[in-house]
């Protein structure tokens, strides 16, 4: 037999990676099989097979490069029903056995049951972690990440564990919100406040360029600097939801009703005044009906006629 180890980081440590490596190398050393080649994903989620490792892993089992698969559980290839079953299904026709120390050698119904366990445990934790940010969120702490003119507030409860979600003002980057807040409301657009910000050489979140998105970014979904209520003292979280595109593998966003969003005061990180805010929702607004009012343009179509196209004499010559 000619196997090889694969593995999915799936978020864990480096550390943990080794481990399923060493005790993979230890069971195919024990049932004297040959190791050709170890597949990896650092850090990547393995609710996807759109990853580097499984994708070299599935090319070369087609091109016959070894005869069995050997990880040390079946959610280490992918927690998704889907693509745990199209994996098996891929592997079948190669020919390719898929066995995992935990589970001996993977038949149909090991993928049927445990595809099903693991697609409730990615439920379970998405829900576990989504209860999590919303408890954070009405202790007017932040629901995840960090926005612009903010930094995290790194502290330890009393079991020495993080406490998370505590955010305080950066003064320097507060003074950079004021001054988009005031461009905006004088008449500069956000592609202008961007360039000169650039110019002055002031970074972003992240220490990059500023991007026009990042100031105008979308009211609806309540993002972009423009649009961010933090900078008024109001933490709103829940305002949108991702699901993960079948096809690509990408989250896309989508609006959740505004009776699902959770609003909490938090007048500790107030960044504007009422007056320099509602000055800019005010200038938004009046942009946003002189585009509604604008006439849509007229497409003007070309006359064609016989042998000629678009300007362009499509006849054949005589």
């Amino acid at each position: 037999m000619r196997p090889v180890i694969c593995y999915s980081s799936d978020n864990q440590r480096d550390a943990s990676i080794v481990d399923q490596l060493h005790v993979c190398r230890l069971h195919a050393e024990k049932q004297g099989w040959h190791i050709v080649e170890e597949y990896s994903d650092h850090a990547i989620s393995g609710s996807s097979l759109l990853r580097p490792g499984i994708q070299a892993l599935i090319s070369d089992a087609n091109r016959g490069r070894f005869d069995l698969i050997l990880a040390e559980a079946m959610d280490r290839l992918s927690r998704d029903q889907e693509d745990i079953g199209g994996v098996f299904k891929r592997m079948t026709y190669s020919d390719v056995k898929f066995f995992t120390l935990s589970e001996g050698e993977i038949t149909h119904l090991h993928v049927g049951l445990k595809g099903t366990m693991n697609a409730l445990f990615l439920k379970d934790l998405a829900d576990k972690t989504r209860r999590g940010q919303r408890g954070r969120v009405e202790a007017g702490k932040s629901g995840g990440g960090n926005c612009y003119g903010y930094d995290v507030v790194k502290k330890f409860d009393g079991n020495g564990e993080p406490a998370r979600g505590d955010r305080t003002i950066n003064k320097i980057e507060a003074e950079v919100i004021r001054r988009i807040f005031r461009d905006y409301v004088a008449g500069k657009s956000p592609k202008r406040i961007t360039v000169e910000l650039n110019k002055d050489g002031i970074n972003a979140l992240g220490g990059g360029d500023w991007g026009f998105s990042t100031i105008n970014g979308n009211a609806k979904r309540g993002n972009g600097i423009l649009n961010n209520e933090m900078y008024v003292g109001k933490l709103v979280w829940n305002h949108q939801r991702f699901l993960k595109d079948p096809g690509t593998g990408k989250r896309q966003a989508r609006p959740n009703p505004e009776s699902e969003w959770i609003i909490q005061e938090v007048p500790e990180l107030r960044i504007l005044d009422d007056d320099l805010w509602q000055a800019a929702k005010a200038r938004q607004a009046a942009i946003k009906k002189t585009r509604a009012e604008r006439p849509a343009p007229t497409v003007v179509r070309p006359r064609t006629t016989s042998g000629i196209d678009a300007g362009r004499n499509t006849s054949s010559p005589a």
